[in-house]
């Protein structure tokens, strides 16, 4: 891991002398500070490009990483659970820098009108290119969340998404949000990569018989070295999403066939396995000291962009446990030296992509130019111009959320807002647009349905201490990966160590105690129910939200009070 950590802070020191520290305003050329940020030298015979989680962002954009992320039982104080000052010090990241910018929220304004937008298929696409010469049959592995996440991929039902991928070179990739098209959708989808794109899976099978629906794994060889990739889908995905989109399909983690399809590989030759993954972090680190033979997890599903390799000890020997972050901000870089049929050595990197430093590929952008040129003036639409941050990600309410859970209760005329506790979407600046592409890039589903539901005060709290328990159970396998459910309007106490049923108290409306036998209005949206869209008068939450800021003050939105809790039993 010391090897891997000092790599890596080699590779981005380089950017100083390139000119990124002068940032995107001292106009530092492209070319150079791309050649001094990215000229990371191979290692060894075998290398695996990933990203993961990118949300359907093809264009670049702001990202504020979170400043809550509460880790609970033995991650407790451990990445991926540290922000800011702390991740710095555990990664050995001077504070001040680009990647102190990239990996923290730290002066995050200042610092994102210094380095500029990040992510990007154009700027993704020049790296993988660039990383992919110097490193000969390289593989580009999707970890899932690609599908979803814009304006333009739920208008094409995934279809610009797909047409991107293929075309920035990914060989293997798993899934998570992918599924809220529906089955036939997904299947027609993967049918369009066929011999371009293998999609894995080994923990979705039909409900009736127990038959894969995907290939588990599949087998490339680099160098003459036989490397299995064995996909994990997100195990929780009929439970997070409406059912009937998945309702002849099953999933969960599948621990005892994961063993087996490890074990499988290791007979067909494999010298090297690792897992596509779409659990989580937590999860993975879990799942790795239970399953051996896994020489690299390639993470995704909670957004934790770590820059090292976590080494975790196992019946046979360790597995490496990477998780490359979200929204396009970054690509994963792992070598091995593999020697006499196993990993002897590796180096992994994880490297952000300033998109404002890199030469943009020109096919890539031509074809976004593509895709996008059908819906252009709707995308750039401005709504209404921001006068604070507005960004989203963290344990509990951003701006953002903050934004669509006022838009909620103003205009559905309830005192209690709820909003899914999404992990997705960009920042915008103070001063920035509101388009309704950035819109969108919060609120881009296919259950997108407003909601107003009466609920008691107990209902209520029965509600945030569920979510709470899928966010805060100590045991990994039993959290679901997303954060906590967003409230407007209502205040309360939230104890992250408690067990269940007593992480949540002193809920208080406008100042006062929750009467737990009275019924609120709340309004919400993201119904799970499968005729949701069918009740009378109902409207997706974008519409909602567009009469909201319709009815700002000059068009501008002023900066969001938010509704976080209090929270008790954790470390400042």
């Amino acid at each position: 891991m010391k090897l891997a950590r000092r790599e890596f802070m080699q590779v981005l020191a380089a950017a100083s002398a390139a000119g990124l520290a002068l940032g995107r305003h001292a106009e530092a050329d492209a070319a150079s500070a791309q050649q001094g940020l990215y000229d990371a030298p191979p290692f060894g015979n075998v290398s695996l490009l990933h990203f993961t989680d990118c949300h359907a962002q093809l264009q670049p954009l702001y990202f504020r990483e979170p400043s809550v992320n509460i880790g609970v039982g033995a991650l407790a104080g451990k990445l991926p659970h540290l922000v800011d000052e702390a991740f710095l010090k555990a990664c050995g990241i001077p504070p001040g820098t680009a990647p102190a910018h990239a990996f923290t929220s730290l002066d995050f304004e200042t610092a994102a009108r210094r380095y500029g937008r990040v992510g990007g298929f154009a700027a993704l696409a020049t790296l993988v290119k660039q990383l992919r010469a110097q490193r000969p049959g390289a593989l580009l592995l999707d970890g899932g969340d690609s599908w979803q996440g814009s304006a333009t991929s739920l208008w094409t039902r995934g279809q610009d998404m797909v047409e991107a991928c293929k075309l920035l070179g990914v060989d293997v990739m798993t899934g998570h949000w992918e599924f809220t098209y529906g089955m036939e959708r997904v299947k027609q989808l993967i049918g369009e990569l066929a011999g371009r794109v293998d999609f894995v899976a080994q923990n979705v099978a039909t409900a009736d018989f127990g038959d894969p629906v995907f290939k588990p794994w599949v087998m490339r060889e680099i160098a003459g070295v036989k490397v299995a990739i064995v996909g994990q889908a997100f195990p929780y995905t009929p439970i997070a999403h409406p059912r009937f989109l998945v309702a002849d399909w099953t999933f969960g983690i599948q621990e005892e066939n994961l063993q087996k399809q490890v074990d499988a590989a290791r007979a067909k030759g494999a010298a090297v396995v690792v897992l596509l993954s779409h659990n989580g972090m937590d999860v993975d680190l879990k799942l790795a000291g239970r399953v051996r033979g896994i020489d690299a997890i390639f993470g995704g599903h909670t957004h934790d962009g770590v820059p090292l390799a976590i080494a975790v000890a196992n019946a046979g020997g360790k597995t490496l446990v990477t998780n490359a972050g979200s929204n396009g901000k970054f690509l994963g870089v792992m070598d091995f030296d593999v020697k006499s049929g196993r990993v002897a050595d590796y180096r992994y990197r994880l490297l952000p992509v300033f998109a404002d430093q890199i030469v943009p590929d020109a096919p890539m952008q031509e074809l976004i130019a593509k895709l996008r040129q059908p819906y252009e003036a709707r995308l750039t639409e401005p709504l209404a111009i921001t006068d604070g941050l507005l960004y989203r990600r963290g344990n509990f309410n951003g701006s953002w959320d903050q934004l669509v859970c006022d838009a909620l209760m103003q205009v559905q005329d309830a005192p209690i807002a709820f909003s899914p506790g999404f992990r997705w979407g960009g920042t915008l600046l103070q001063g920035d647009a509101i388009t309704r592409e950035a819109l969108m890039g919060q609120l881009a589903i296919t259950y997108p349905w407003a909601t107003v539901t009466e609920m008691s005060g107990e209902t209520i709290k029965g509600v945030l201490e569920d979510v709470a328990d899928n966010l805060f159970n100590p045991d990994p396998y039993y959290q679901q990966g997303g954060d906590m459910v967003r409230v407007g309007g209502l205040q309360y106490r939230c104890s992250p160590n408690e067990a269940m049923g007593r992480r949540i108290s002193d809920m208080r409306l406008d100042g006062k105690p929750l009467d737990a036998a009275r019924k609120y209005k709340v309004a919400g949206w993201a119904p799970v129910a499968e005729d949701a869209g069918k009740a009378p008068g109902v409207k997706p939450v974008w519409e909602v939200v567009e009469t909201w800021l319709a009815a700002q003050p000059n068009g501008r939105v002023s900066s969001r009070r938010i509704d976080t809790p209090e929270l008790g039993g954790v470390g400042a």
